[in-house]
């Protein structure tokens, strides 16, 4: 069974306005959908790096 967001949130002692409550649960269930999609991906073909080199956009 799957918790809602309202139920996440709550455990962990927020409570979200109702009017945020519906675009929450709009985003939430997106990102559910989009994790559902990992389920049979090989993980080596996912994992990638990032480095983040201070002033190396410059080089070529």
């Amino acid at each position: 069974m799957s918790l809602t967001i309202k139920e996440i949130l709550e455990n962990k002692g927020i409570t979200p306005r109702e009017e945020h409550l519906e675009i929450l649960e709009t985003r939430w269930k997106g990102m559910q959908a989009l994790r559902g999609d990992l389920k049979g991906a090989n993980i080596d073909d996912a994992d990638i790096a990032l480095r983040n080199i201070p002033g190396g956009d410059h080089v070529e």
